[in-house]
């Protein structure tokens, strides 16, 4: 969820918010939320019964009336401000970075309200609001502009998750109902996410004239460039560097999966078509849990030589090896490889005995590009089926409990694997969307290219909201090499810039006839067809195509466009 700004000003000095908390007067609290019907949903109504409850409960509930109004349209929000007269305003929904806050329009989906057209409307306020609370993604652009009227003002710097946004609000108000400051109130909320142990606390951004620097976040943390445009621009090929500016987050999908990993025993499966950032966010996710004390460790199985891919005995001596290496321990596989044991226990044991209490602390290991591993059937079932046997071993051993585990992989599993010895069906399942709209927007942005909506939707048509698509893009267009019109008369082309990417699709297609035959009869129709189960999978898992229902349509107007070309069909 994108709960990111909390605007709360107090025009009171020290002694003044010591008096504010005495008198009686009643506080309005409009309270207004938009979840427009193209962006994720979120949960809004929680939050709003969380706030209503702790208010109800705390001693000086008779000192606040709470207003709501949901699906709010541009008109609605600046009538509801003149007709309720308001002293806390709280905004709840998606936030855009620069491009502004997603409300509604009359049809439901997003119009999108500038940041300057909202500075200007509270201007018109600020001598009676108190305090704005925009709980909204990337708002911490809106609360900057708006503490320019507004004496206090809390933002969020970055995405955050829906529990995280609704701590922060329960926190926040349930300060206030004991008679504390506006301040004090952030600090409240603050510590309302780090107490459900939720990896967010920073990102709350304060803007007070009662602070001396004027803006703090929590633990005093600088708020980061995420949302600022970059300095310099970054080819877009493998995966993202963990301090680029061009990373976009897809919340609430971090969220989970930094709060998954530090559970005994995690269990994490990321899926999704390859370049859409399936590496990038498993390398995040041991990021976090080595910022938690944990040791990490990551294995690509495309790195395994042949010879291991064939004998389960060398794979699990290999893997074993790999994992050693990456945590920096002695190797002692001569030691543990001994005896009448099979592979398996051999393997288990080398964990159990001696890589899991040597180091002695939580382990994060991620295992990406494991699609590798589907393609030899035998070693697959023994090794996956070893995986679940130690993530059920960590739900009653502690020596297993120490072990967290990141998957990765784009394939379907189509290999048979007995539902009781598959990974593929416990733990937290991710499976990466493409970005939305607002996404796009921020990347754009972060680029330095100041587009309309309507450029914006010319570029999701042609490409959709593949992140590698969409960069590859945005770098060309940001670097001067061409216009927006001139990637769309030659994306599809071998003059274009995804040539590669496409001739790679053309090749695997072609080593395959009934798939082939499949993405013939979805890019020559006009309509969701049904290619059957299999065959929706598997061109779904290389990217080619979306689902709609039980049917498919191609991902974007790029593939229509290529491949009724190398199929000789009219598009």
């Amino acid at each position: 969820m994108s709960n990111c700004l909390v605007t709360c000003c107090s025009k009171l000095h020290l002694r003044q918010r010591t008096a504010f908390n005495s008198y009686s007067a009643v506080k309005k609290i409009l309270i207004v939320s938009a979840n427009p019907t193209t962006t994720d949903k979120l949960r809004l109504d929680e939050e709003v019964r969380e706030i209503q409850e702790g208010l109800q409960r705390s001693r000086s509930r008779d000192k606040f009336e709470l207003i709501t109004k949901w699906a709010v349209r541009p008109d609605d929000l600046r009538r509801a401000l003149l007709d309720h007269d308001p002293h806390i305003i709280h905004f709840s929904g998606h936030g855009g970075g620069n491009q502004g806050l997603a409300l509604e329009n009359n049809t439901g989906q997003m119009q999108l309200v500038s940041t300057e057209s909202l500075a200007r409307l509270f201007k018109l306020f600020k001598d009676k609001i108190e305090c704005v609370l925009l709980n909204a993604c990337y708002s911490e652009v809106q609360a900057e502009a708006i503490y320019q009227h507004i004496n206090c003002v809390v933002g969020m710097n970055r995405a955050i998750g829906d529990r995280a946004a609704i701590k922060f609000a329960v926190g926040f108000y349930d300060a206030l109902g004991a008679d504390r400051s506006y301040e004090d109130a952030y600090e409240f909320g603050c510590s309302a996410i780090d107490l459900e142990s939720i990896p967010e606390s920073s990102t709350p951004v304060l803007k007070s004239r009662n602070n001396p620097q004027g803006a703090i976040s929590a633990n005093e943390i600088i708020p980061d460039t995420e949302i600022k445009t970059a300095v310099s621009l970054e080819n877009p090929e493998g995966q993202v560097a963990l301090n680029s500016a061009f990373y976009v987050e897809r919340s609430p999908i971090e969220v989970d999966c930094y709060e998954a990993i530090l559970q005994p025993g995690a269990l994490i499966r990321i899926k999704a078509p390859r370049q859409m950032g399936k590496t990038s966010l498993m390398s995040r996710v041991l990021h976090h849990a080595s910022q938690n004390g944990y040791q990490t460790a990551a294995v690509n199985f495309q790195s395994a030589d042949a010879e291991f891919l064939g004998n389960l005995d060398q794979f699990l001596q290999w893997f074993c090896a790999s994992i050693t290496y990456e945590l920096n321990l002695p190797d002692k596989l001569d030691e543990y490889w001994k005896g009448v044991l099979g592979s398996k226990n051999k393997c288990t044991n080398y964990f159990q005995r001696y890589l899991l209490p040597a180091i002695n602390s939580p382990v994060a290991i991620g295992l990406d590009e494991v699609d590798e591993v589907f393609k030899h059937p035998i070693i697959a079932a023994d090794f996956f089926g070893l995986l679940r046997a130690w993530h059920e071993r960590s739900k009653n051993e502690t020596v297993w409990k120490n072990l967290r585990l990141v998957i990765v992989h784009s394939k379907e599993v189509y290999i048979p694997l007995n539902i009781n010895q598959s990974p593929f069906n416990v733990g937290l399942p991710i499976e990466l969307p493409d970005l939305n709209q607002i996404q796009v927007q921020n990347l754009v942005q972060r680029h330095g290219l100041n587009w309309s909506d309507s450029q914006i939707e010319e570029l999701m048509t042609l490409v959709g909201g593949h992140p590698y698509l969409v960069r590859v893009a945005l770098y060309e267009i940001a670097r001067g090499r061409m216009t927006l019109e001139n990637l769309q008369k030659i994306a599809a082309t071998e003059e274009g810039p995804y040539s590669d990417h496409l001739r790679r699709h053309w090749l695997n297609l072609q080593e395959d006839a009934e798939l082939l035959a499949a993405v013939k009869q979805v890019m020559m129709a006009n309509r969701p067809v049904d290619v059957g189960t299999t065959e929706a999978f598997k061109l779904r898992s290389m990217g080619l195509v979306k689902f709609q229902g039980n049917q498919v349509v191609p991902l974007c107007k790029l593939y229509r466009q290529y491949f009724c070309d190398r199929l000789g069909l009219k598009n």
